[in-house]
């Protein structure tokens, strides 16, 4: 019995192994290679840090009464500008909430005695800022810890940068931004602030961007995740190859050009500067008027001559006509 089920398994890998070798020979197309010849580019080339973001304020302030008690009046809006020293609520005090409510079950006249007797307590901007948050209504219950409103100076784009890049973001850099849900919407504004101390995220070690817009349109608002890009490094009159067009080697790097007097494109080392994700600069070695031969490979599925079908696939057997 053991030789018999040893002898059915060395069947079935000998099987495995066949069908393997004919799909790999089905499948396997060695690479195409294409030869082109291009003319550096002169141009402008930047490399860019890429970071996820939040819209947020910079300064966000709470106003929260400065006694227990009962809201009157609410006189703004979430998206108001507000200045400094401007009324933003009035409200009573708990001993005021009773008077109040005892003496309008007397009449009109008690109600208007207690009101300019016993005045409102008025809650000001201490800055000029937005409304932010506007939740509570007239006639709710607060206390001196319940924050009655929450405004913002202005309304910032906090960036989540790795440690590896930290090193090449400066202040007053430039940024594009870009909201989640808006992103047809391109904001720029530059490097604010760079924070000293740094935070753990999903255990990856970050600090903590922020960048201020040049305008903020009116769709942002506060909570809103955005894309950033950094411009670390930017040459505005550089000369420009593909990146497939740099080959490296032990002994450098290295470029094919085309001379007049040689049919067959030679080496030449080259030093490379700034790249993006597709080009690359060239500092020295080239100059804009030569000839570069660019050697790509492409690869695609293998295909025999009756169209390749997979071995692995069901077949259907063709009708005769």
């Amino acid at each position: 019995m053991i030789r018999n089920n040893r002898h059915k398994l060395y069947i079935g890998i000998g099987l495995l192994l066949i069908a393997a070798a004919v799909f790999i020979k089905a499948a396997g197309k060695p690479p195409k290679e294409t030869i082109r010849e291009i003319r550096p580019v002169v141009g402008k080339i930047q490399a860019t840090i890429t970071s996820t973001a939040t819209v947020q304020p910079q300064n966000r302030l709470e106003i929260k009464p400065p006694i227990n008690g009962r809201i009157d009046e609410i006189m703004v809006r979430e998206g108001d500008m507000v200045k400094t020293g401007q009324t933003l609520a009035l409200m009573s005090s708990t001993e005021r909430a009773a008077l109040l409510d005892a003496a309008r079950a007397r009449g009109p006249e008690a109600m208007k005695y207690w009101e300019d007797v016993y005045k409102a307590t008025p809650l000001i901007s201490p800055i000029d800022a937005e409304v932010i948050v506007s939740q509570d209504e007239p006639g709710q219950i607060v206390t001196s810890s319940d924050a009655v409103l929450v405004l913002s100076d202005r309304l910032i784009v906090q960036a989540q940068v790795d440690e590896t890049d930290v090193g090449g973001i400066r202040v007053g850099q430039e940024v594009v931004i870009s909201l989640d849900a808006y992103p047809h919407i391109k904001v720029n504004g530059k490097v604010d602030h760079i924070y000293y101390e740094s935070k753990i995220v999903n255990n990856v070690t970050i600090y903590q961007v922020d960048i201020v817009p040049e305008t903020v349109p009116e769709v942002f608002r506060s909570g809103m995740t955005a894309t950033v890009n950094i411009a670390e490094k930017t040459n505005d009159n550089a000369i420009i190859v593909p990146l497939e067009a740099v080959k490296r080697t032990k002994d450098g790097v290295f470029v094919l050009v085309k001379e007049t007097r040689r049919s067959n494109p030679i080496e030449r080392e080259v030093e490379l500067g700034i790249a993006d994700e597709k080009n690359v600069e060239i500092i020295s070695g080239i100059s804009a008027g030569d000839r570069v031969v660019v050697v790509s490979q492409e690869y695609s599925p293998g295909s025999d001559a009756k169209g390749g079908n997979n071995p692995f696939m069901p077949f259907r057997r063709r009708s005769r006509k």
